[in-house]
C-alpha cells in the first residue's frame, strides 16, 4: 500500500469512528439531559414581584443549568387558574407545578396549613431550620403525596405585619365585632376574641376599608402593602402578624411527572428550589426598611399588639391546636414535630441573637448607627 493509499484509507476509517461514536453518544446524551417543559401556576399576580418572582427565579436556574433543556413557563395568578386553585389544578394534571401557600387549602385539611405557617409558630429562620434538618419537607411531603404532589420551600416573606385598622385597638375589648379580612387559620383563632373574619380577594381590599364594609385586613408586609395605599383609608398598622411569623412559601409539583425526571432534574429542582427560597427573604429584608420609613412619612401610624391581646390570641390558639390535635392524627404527627422544635429554637434565639440584635437596635434608636 502506497503511502497516499494509507493515509486516504484511514482518513475514511477514523471519519467513521468519529460519526458512529457520535450516534452511539447523542442518545446517551440525550437521554440524560433530554428536554421538558413545565407549565407553573402561580398564586400571586405579577403586581407582587418579590413573592411572584420566586417561581421565575427557579425557571431561570432551572433553565441555565441545562442549557434551556429543563424550561418552567411560569403563569400569574389567573392567567390559567385562579390563584386559590394553583394545588388542585397541580394534582390534576393541568400543569405540572405551582407557586403558593399551604395554608390557603387548610379549610380541606388544617394539615395543610403546617407547612406555611400557624399562629405562633416559628419565625422564618426557625421554618427553613425545621424543614430543612428538623425533618420538615419529609413530613409534610408525606401528606402531600396523600394529594398526588411533591413540595419544596419556596420562599418565606419573614414575620409579616398585623394588618391595617381603621381605629386603634388597645385591648381585647376593642376587638369584639370587628370586621377583618384575614384568612383561613388565624380567622378561626380571632373568632373566639369576637372578630368576625372576611374573606376578600386583595384587589377588594382596599375599597372594603374605605367604604367600611370592613373595619380592618391583614395583607403582607411594608413593600407590599405600600403598593395597595392602605394608610389612607386605615392609618394604624399593627405589628407582629402572630398568625405568620415566617410563613414559608412552597413549589409544589404533580409528584408523577417529578418521578418521571432523570436523576440529575431531580437534584436540580431541588438546588434551584432552595436557592429560590432563600432569595425571596433576602429580598424582602433588603426592601422592607426602606417602605416602611415611606409608609409612616405618607400618614401609616405603627402600633404594637399589646401583651394583653397577644396573650389572649396565643391561648385561643393552643385551645384551637389541642382540638386539632384530638381529631386529626396527621395534623398532630406534623404539629408534635413543630412545638419540639419551637421550644428548642426560642430557647437559643434569645440568648446570642436576641441579645446582640437588641443592643444594635438601641443604637439605631440612639442615632449611633
Amino acid at each position: 500500500m502506497d503511502r497516499r493509499s494509507f493515509i486516504r484509507k484511514a482518513g475514511t476509517t477514523g471519519v467513521g469512528a468519529a460519526a458512529a461514536a457520535a450516534t452511539l453518544a447523542a442518545p446517551a446524551i440525550a437521554q440524560s439531559n433530554p428536554k421538558i417543559t413545565w407549565r407553573l401556576a402561580s398564586s400571586f399576580p405579577k403586581s407582587l414581584d418579590t413573592i411572584y418572582g420566586g417561581a421565575e427565579v427557579l425557571s431561570k436556574h432551572l433553565s441555565e443549568a441545562t442549557d434551556g433543556n429543563f424550561t418552567i413557563q411560569v403563569f400569574a395568578a389567573g392567567e390559567i387558574v385562579p390563584g386559590l386553585q394553583a394545588a388542585d389544578a397541580t394534582t390534576a394534571g393541568t400543569v405540572e407545578a405551582c407557586h403558593t401557600v399551604a395554608y390557603y387549602y387548610w379549610g380541606k385539611d388544617p394539615t395543610w396549613a403546617l407547612g406555611a405557617a400557624v399562629p405562633f409558630a416559628l419565625n422564618a429562620r426557625g421554618m427553613n431550620a425545621w424543614h430543612y434538618h428538623g425533618g420538615g419537607i419529609d413530613l409534610f411531603n408525606e401528606f402531600l403525596a396523600t394529594q398526588g404532589l411533591y413540595g419544596l420551600p419556596g420562599g418565606n416573606t419573614g414575620v409579616q405585619m398585623g394588618g391595617w385598622f381603621r381605629k386603634e385597638i388597645n385591648t381585647v375589648a376593642d376587638l369584639q365585632g370587628l370586621k377583618m379580612r384575614i384568612g383561613g387559620f388565624a380567622g378561626k383563632v380571632v373568632e373566639r376574641l369576637g372578630v368576625v373574619p372576611q374573606q376578600i380577594a386583595g384587589g377588594d381590599i382596599y375599597p372594603a376599608l374605605e367604604k367600611g364594609t370592613i373595619d380592618a385586613a391583614e395583607w403582607v408586609g411594608p413593600y407590599d402593602d405600600e403598593k395597595l395605599g392602605f394608610q389612607k383609608v386605615a392609618p394604624y398598622y399593627y405589628y407582629p402578624g402572630w398568625w405568620e411569623g415566617g410563613p414559608t412559601v412552597h413549589f409544589m409539583f404533580n409528584k408523577a411527572k417529578v418521578e418521571e425526571l432523570p436523576a440529575a432534574y431531580k437534584a436540580l429542582l431541588r438546588t434551584a428550589a432552595q436557592a429560590a427560597d432563600a432569595n425571596m427573604l433576602q429580598k424582602y429584608d433588603f426592601l422592607n426598611p426602606t417602605a416602611v420609613k415611606s409608609l409612616v412619612a405618607n400618614g401609616a401610624q405603627l402600633r404594637p399588639f399589646s401583651p394583653e391581646i397577644l396573650s389572649a390570641c396565643f391561648d385561643k390558639a393552643n385551645e384551637v391546636y389541642a382540638e386539632m390535635e384530638a381529631s386529626n392524627p396527621g395534623f398532630k404527627k406534623i404539629w408534635d414535630s413543630i412545638k419540639g422544635f419551637r421550644k428548642e429554637h426560642y430557647l437559643w434565639a434569645q440568648i446570642a441573637e436576641y441579645n446582640y440584635d437588641t443592643f444594635m437596635m438601641i443604637q439605631q434608636r440612639n442615632g449611633k448607627l
